[in-house]
């Protein structure tokens, strides 16, 4: 599961074709931050800022993003906090430099950073939901997450005992028909390009990178 990651520095856009945020964010992103996300407006991308942990239009307060910051395929259908987002086709896009995953070695948590072999950035399939929250219009988003049991870089990550999860890597010539997607196309993409294809092994490093 992905709760801390690099966001694509605005200096970078160019490489995605597009022109810089026009917010600030953090260099890193944890739940309950703001971060650039990507959505379809009319026929192309564009930015929109977004809490780091998708906070449901029933929620109290925005205190639920520090528990809604990945979502699972297997059950984003019917969980409460995202079924809403995911019937609506409310897809997003998250442009990242890094992420950042706890590898334990000798039962202890450290820090690795995975990224590009070329330290090109890549996009992360994501949900995002708009809700009222104390008279204010809040813009929140949730990664989506795979089965990686059988991931060769993937399973390497998290407590030993815990199932191996990942993100999922929307390669560029896919993006737009991913923020298009309905349920169907949603689901099946997700499970084609989690299984690898998109986040292949050979094209990602992963390294020690403490905080």
């Amino acid at each position: 599961m992905c709760a801390n990651f690099k966001p694509l520095r605005p200096e970078l856009s160019p490489i995605l074709d597009l022109f810089p945020p026009t917010f600030d964010y953090k260099s890193e992103v944890y739940p309950g931050y703001n971060s650039p996300i990507l959505v379809k407006h009319k026929n192309h991308m564009e930015w929109r800022e977004a809490i780091f942990g998708l906070i449901p239009k029933w929620a109290e307060d925005s205190k639920i993003s520090r528990h809604t910051y990945n979502a699972r395929l297997e059950t984003v259908a019917e969980k409460p906090s995202f079924r809403q987002a995911w019937r609506n086709h409310q897809f997003a896009l998250v442009a990242v430099e890094s992420i950042y995953e706890p590898r334990y070695l000798n039962n202890k948590p450290e820090r690795w950073a995975i990224e590009r072999n070329d330290d090109q950035p890549f996009t992360v399939a994501a949900l995002y939901e708009l809700a009222q929250q104390h008279d204010e219009l809040v813009r929140s988003m949730t990664m989506l997450t795979v089965n990686a049991d059988q991931h060769s870089l993937m399973k390497h990550f998290h407590a030993p005992e815990d199932e191996k999860r990942s993100i999922v890597v929307i390669p560029a010539h896919l993006r737009m028909e991913w923020l298009t997607a309905d349920q169907q196309t949603a689901r099946e993409m997700l499970k084609e390009l989690g299984a690898t294809s998109s986040f292949h092994p050979d094209d990602f490093k992963a390294y020690a990178a403490p905080r």
